[in-house]
């Protein structure tokens, strides 16, 4: 029997080797004998660096960057240096969980860290730039990258603007005379899962500010700002297009990515997937294994563990799923692929103790175990 397991991480818990290995150790209770291969997993988000970097054969880089408020912060990102390719993830530079919850202020975060992992990736020798640009705490327009890779984001004095949102106010022209040069060799495939464009009321401003501590007030302001941004941008870059699906992401960046870099912008999944080439493990497979800390209804909108189940449906495989827990428009799930799932708590405990690792990684595999059991019953049979 072959088992082919590939589980998103349970974020705060578990990451997803350490899901796959614990599914692994309950199958293997009850199939001793089958072949399991753990597959890393990941959606553009939190985890895809260790996933790709894991799933591709190469390492992970650590340094230390300018964080969202200005202070240093240490971000690790993926060299898999066979392809020349980096894998990175915004939230690890210039991310929400980087700043408390009372010092949240997109008009001062900033994504120059961002870029300086970005120019120590090219430095490196990395041609390909993996970007998953979820979970950002900023609204700057990605202006601060800019920054950091040469740009001049300039004001009416010709010095650069100040950090944050608050530094597209003064903004009034951008140069790219000082550009790290080797960009012009680069590709940048940019992990989006948002369709927003860049201003409006369905814009980074309008929908993603709140969450990153914007008042009403401020929302309108940074619009404003952004679309003027924009119109300074669109005089010297034939590429820019606020009204580009993406462009709103991550607070402006996927408008700075399409516009100053040979850039495109990909579902997550759809990378980390091709990335990792899990269709090869699934082909042969028996039973393929997936999951991800919380299944709902959210799953089937580009979610991993859909992801998965899709590439198993290709060749008819059953899928399973294992997930911390399940809402109740988690049955959509069964719709798109996932044949079965089963949250995995095992008793009434606080939200804290199931996340403890040493508990979710004891019900995963006990979890696992039973529904292996199930299936033993019926493969028997065969």
């Amino acid at each position: 029997m072959k088992i082919t397991i590939a589980i998103d991480s349970f974020k705060g818990s578990m990451t997803s080797m350490e899901a796959g290995e614990a599914a692994k150790k309950g199958m293997k209770r009850v199939f001793p004998d089958a072949e399991i291969i753990v597959r890393p997993l990941a959606d553009g988000g939190e985890g895809t660096v260790e996933a790709l970097a894991l799933g591709c054969g190469g390492m992970i880089r650590r340094i230390r960057v300018t964080g969202p408020l200005g202070t240093p912060v240490v971000c690790e990102y993926g060299i898999i240096k066979e392809t020349k390719t980096a894998i990175i993830e915004m939230a690890g530079a210039a991310g929400i969980t980087l700043v408390d919850t009372g010092d949240r202020n997109p008009l001062h975060t900033t994504t120059y860290g961002v870029g300086e992992v970005i120019k120590d990736a090219v430095l490196q020798g990395c041609h390909t730039l993996l970007i998953g640009i979820g979970g950002s705490a900023t609204n700057d327009g990605g202006i601060g990258m800019l920054q950091a890779l040469g740009y001049g984001c300039l004001d009416s004095k010709g010095q650069q603007v100040c950090f944050g949102a608050e530094g597209l106010k003064d903004l009034v022209c951008i140069t790219d005379e000082n550009v790290l040069p080797q960009l012009e060799e680069c590709t940048f495939r940019i992990a989006c899962d948002v369709t927003n464009p860049l201003c409006g009321e369905q814009g980074c401003s309008a929908v993603y500010g709140p969450q990153k501590g914007a008042t009403e007030e401020m929302i309108v302001r940074m619009d404003h700002w952004l679309e003027r941004y924009a119109d300074i941008a669109k005089g010297a870059y034939e590429k820019a297009d606020p009204n580009y699906p993406g462009a709103g992401a991550a607070g402006g960046m996927g408008f700075a990515f399409m516009t100053f870099f040979h850039a495109v912008l990909e579902p997550g999944i759809e990378i980390v997937l091709r990335e990792t080439h899990l269709k090869d493990y699934v082909k042969d497979a028996d039973l393929v294994v997936t999951g991800e800390g919380c299944l709902d209804g959210q799953t089937v909108m580009g979610k991993a563990p859909v992801g998965v189940a899709g590439i198993a449906k290709e060749f008819h495989k059953p899928v399973i799923a294992f997930s911390g827990c399940a809402g109740k428009d988690a049955v959509v799930c069964n719709q798109k692929g996932i044949d079965a799932f089963f949250p995995i708590l095992r008793t009434v405990v606080s939200l804290e103790e199931a996340m403890k690792k040493e508990n979710a990684v004891s019900n995963m595999a006990d979890t696992v175990e039973q529904a292996a059991r199930l299936i033993r019953v019926f493969y028997l049979r065969q």
